[in-house]
């Protein structure tokens, strides 16, 4: 057994013990289904020493790509424990990037750039914005929803393909559940097996949300992690070979997953719309992000929330500031949203041909932060401006 495989049991043991308490798995995906099957860990600091144990091997801090991961694990892990780091220190050991945000400016252009795209739809900027959007894109009842998905995937699949030049194939189950958590849609499989689900309570489908779903479900985390699983089947990859979302290559996958359509399909008016919109909408979540962690007040929070979004209910604003204060895992999660999808934005829209050497990089492995460093060395930082500047509402206690 390789110190990769020592790693991935330890990670299979804690997935198992999770579940036994009935709590959020740790394993989102898992590329290599084929391993040997473990046992549920005792415990988490059963699996906190294990994996304490494999970071203190040379092989693994000689390899970035365990290294980075384990680390990941272990900072979750102790936040799970009752560890609260600083969230910048956090999010680099989790999620592999800064957190130090954008400038107040450069959100308010991107606010400017979402607003014009939504005046040539006719559509205004005031608490109406987001129902008149989805009035744009095409009601859909909920039962519609999963053929309205395979028709768009199955329409946008040769485009993704070819810019990603993957080959995999991959099979597609969609499933409505009732969940009581911030997601409208959440992807996860095993293999060349995708699961969608699909989260009514969150969720109202249109027409343009299902290209949207498609692209970012289906064509950005299916294909891709079963792009990664068919690797896994015909070489011995150096990467740990399960997928969780509290670790370093998160960024990359949701960033990209969310970009897509700038990609594959910028001539599709209302849905480049809901992407620039989503962009921006994502730039003033992690203003919240970055103020409820260094302990700006909920009233400070919720009326900076109000100003930049006037279309958020309370119930919206209040939901996304405790998930990214209190809740371990979002803490660190939801900060991928961000990071990655502005990275993604500006690829889109600067790099030229680098992008298609990243779209299939992308495809190809898992990818860190600092991967895209090295894919495009004139990029924007991961993560942030790098010279943010808070917005002189979140400055106050």
């Amino acid at each position: 057994m390789t110190v990769r495989d020592e790693i991935e049991a330890a990670i299979r043991a804690w997935h198992h013990l999770e579940i036994d308490r009935g709590g959020a798995p740790i394993i989102d995906f898992d590329f290599f289904p084929e391993a040997e099957p473990v046992a549920a860990a005792c415990d988490r600091l059963a699996v906190h020493a294990r994996l304490s144990d494999l970071a203190a091997t040379p092989a693994v801090a000689d390899a970035p790509c365990l290294a980075t991961r384990v680390n990941a694990d272990l900072a979750y892990l102790g936040a799970q424990l009752g560890e609260r780091r600083d969230l910048d220190e956090y999010v680099r050991a989790t999620q592999g990037c800064a957190a130090v945000g954008w400038s107040g400016d450069y959100v308010g252009e991107r606010a400017a750039i979402a607003r014009e795209l939504l005046g040539e739809l006719g559509i205004g900027w005031h608490d109406a914005t987001d129902r008149e959007l989805r009035i744009a894109e095409e009601p859909l009842p909920a039962d519609s929803a999963p053929a309205e998905i395979r028709a768009a995937t199955a329409d946008f699949e040769p485009a993704v393909r070819k810019v990603t030049e993957s080959e995999a194939s991959y099979e597609l189950t969609i499933e409505c559940v009732d969940v009581d958590a911030y997601w409208a849609y959440w992807l996860d499989g095993a293999g060349r097996h995708v699961r969608l689900r699909l989260n009514p309570r969150n969720a109202r489908f249109t027409r343009v949300g299902a290209r949207q779903f498609a692209l970012h479900e289906v064509l950005g985390h299916g294909l891709q992690a079963a792009s990664f699983a068919h690797r896994c089947t015909s070489e011995d990859v150096p990467w740990v070979r399960v997928l969780s979302v509290h670790g370093p290559t998160q960024v990359v996958l949701e960033g990209l997953a969310q970009a897509l359509p700038l990609f594959v399909a910028p001539d599709d008016a209302v849905l480049i719309a809901r992407v620039r919109l989503d962009h921006y909408l994502q730039l003033v979540r992690s203003e919240l992000h970055l103020a409820i962690n260094r302990g700006v007040g909920v009233a400070t929070c919720a009326a900076h929330a109000r100003a930049r979004v006037p279309f958020w209910t309370d119930e919206q604003i209040a939901d996304l500031i405790c998930d990214r204060g209190a809740n371990p895992l979002l803490r660190s999660y939801l900060w991928a949203y961000p990071a990655g999808f502005d990275w993604f934005v500006r690829l889109a829209e600067e790099a030229g041909p680098v992008a298609a050497d990243v779209l299939r990089a992308a495809y190809r492995a898992p990818l860190l932060p600092d991967d895209l460093y090295d894919l495009w060395g004139d990029g924007p930082q991961v993560g942030g401006s790098g010279t943010p500047l808070a917005p002189p509402a979140l400055t106050r206690r």
